[in-house]
């Protein structure tokens, strides 16, 4: 009995050991195709948020129009100067952003792999409760990373590059801080915009209730506040960027678990009423 189940331990560990190798294989095969397209990538992806034809601009510059303020929120030029202050700084951005693109494009087979993993271990009310569980992980993900990249980035970029505090001092940033930037805005915003996913299971499984996240709101607040100070540069304006969604995702976080207790509770009554008959 001990050597069935010791064996049935290794059995597990060997199938999850082949999902974190199918899931590897799929990041390394992506960052190759991400790396040999490398200079179209970084001239049109990632160092497009620091030119002035960027859609994000044109945006703006379409909402200075329609409220009169055409002159402050049309954006011509971006003072920012990217320079590259060590020998491997080019390289190592090149392979850096590549694998970004990599780990971001092969997110949802990642997911559905750890799902292919769990799933069995689940009973048949687990698994109804998860039902569709990797469309909607992407689906947060894929939103916070289009939100980090097309809002969040070009709005940093464009502050901080023209932020001075002198006339003396210009603006020339190293390509590894640039690209470091814009990887941390774009995949941070991605991880923390599965916040809904995270409270939808915590109060299926009755960890989390809507009176309790509305009784440490302010508690949430502070939280909100540190991760922001941690995924995002040192500088309160991307802390803003990123702590203002986040705290808009937990009020919907909270939508979203009195809309599973609501349900619940409905599915209790039916169950009661059918039990009566």
């Amino acid at each position: 009995m001990a050597e069935e189940n010791e064996m049935t331990f290794l059995d597990h560990l060997e199938e999850l050991r082949w999902h974190i190798i199918r899931s590897l294989l799929a990041v390394v095969i992506l960052t190759i195709v991400a790396f040999i397209y490398g200079p179209w990538i970084f001239d049109n992806i990632v160092y497009a948020v620091a030119k002035p034809d960027f859609i994000f601009y044109d945006w703006m510059c379409a909402l200075g129009r329609l409220v009169g303020y055409e002159e402050t929120l049309c954006v011509e030029d971006i003072p920012i100067k990217i320079q590259s202050r060590q020998m491997t700084g080019q390289f190592t951005m090149h392979i850096a952003s590549s694998l970004f693109i990599g780990v971001a494009v092969a997110f949802p087979y990642i997911v559905w792999e750890i799902w292919r993993f769990i799933k069995p271990g689940l009973v048949t009310k687990e698994r109804k409760f998860s039902r569709g569980a990797v469309l909607s992980i992407s689906f947060l993900f894929f939103t916070g990373v289009s939100f980090g990249y097309f809002i969040m980035s070009p709005l940093a970029v464009y502050f901080l590059s023209s932020y001075s505090l002198s006339d003396m001092i210009a603006n020339e940033f190293d390509i590894t801080s640039y690209v470091s930037t814009i990887i941390t805005l774009v995949f941070g915003s991605g991880l923390l915009f599965q916040l809904p996913v995270v409270v939808y299971f915590l109060t299926k499984i009755g960890m989390i209730t809507p009176a309790f996240m509305r009784k440490y709101r302010r508690h949430a607040i502070v939280i909100i506040l540190i991760i922001a100070a941690i995924v995002t540069p040192p500088d309160p304006f991307s802390q803003t960027l990123i702590g203002i969604p986040l705290y808009l995702l937990y009020e919907f976080s909270i939508f979203i678990s009195a809309m599973v207790l609501k349900r619940q509770a409905k599915r209790d009554r039916e169950q009661d009423q059918y039990s009566e008959i």
